[in-house]
């Protein structure tokens, strides 16, 4: 489906909101702003994996982390409830800013609330909308931050995450995982940890 104007004016005034973030990514030899190149690679991802998207999932998935570096992880405790806390927080917070862009260009309630709905992740693996945002997330993640993340961290934390990653995930998200493409280390931490 063809973006009409509405979502493309929602999209850039989601990236522009993510444009401010100070955090910055090297993206094709130059610095960019962390969030802004997430929220595009969500809507890059969304359009291969479900091209026919509705407009509520379209604007969830481009404002899923939209302006999170006002909440830092590191104003909550550094354990496991900290984290749950935190993240919790962050889903109402990203729900509100994008209700707010949406409410300033005249997106009818209907859509607010299903994006806001999304952005909460209400009724994972029950709502179909809410699972494939959860399988865009994953799979963006799988693509784009995957390798980087397995230079930081121990191999048993590693399949830790990637058994995590893959409960959250639908069927469809598992094939279209499995099609990613993967150095021989990343993709013998994926068979191992789908052993597991």
């Amino acid at each position: 489906m063809p973006a009409t104007d509405t979502l493309k004016n929602a999209y850039a005034l989601f990236d522009e909101a993510n444009a401010k973030d100070p955090n910055k990514e090297s993206f094709k030899g130059e610095l960019v702003p962390k969030e802004l190149i997430y929220g595009q690679r969500m809507t890059q991802t969304l359009e291969k994996f479900e091209p026919e998207a509705s407009e509520a999932l379209k604007l969830a998935a481009r404002s899923q982390h939209i302006c999170r570096w006002e909440i830092p992880r590191d104003n909550y405790p550094m354990d496991r409830v900290g984290y749950l806390k935190w993240r919790e927080e962050l889903k109402k917070f990203h729900a509100e800013k994008a209700s707010k862009i949406l409410g300033d260009i005249n997106y009818d309630s209907e859509i607010i609330d299903r994006v806001s709905f999304l952005l909460q992740k209400k009724k994972l693996k029950k709502d179909n909308e809410t699972q494939v945002l959860e399988d865009v997330i994953c799979l963006v993640f799988l693509n784009f931050y995957y390798e980087p993340f397995l230079k930081k961290h121990t191999e048993e934390k590693i399949i830790d995450i990637l058994q995590k990653t893959w409960r959250k995930m639908s069927e469809n998200g598992h094939r279209a995982a499995l099609k990613l493409s993967y150095s021989e280390k990343a993709l013998t931490l994926i068979q191992k940890a789908l052993k597991g």
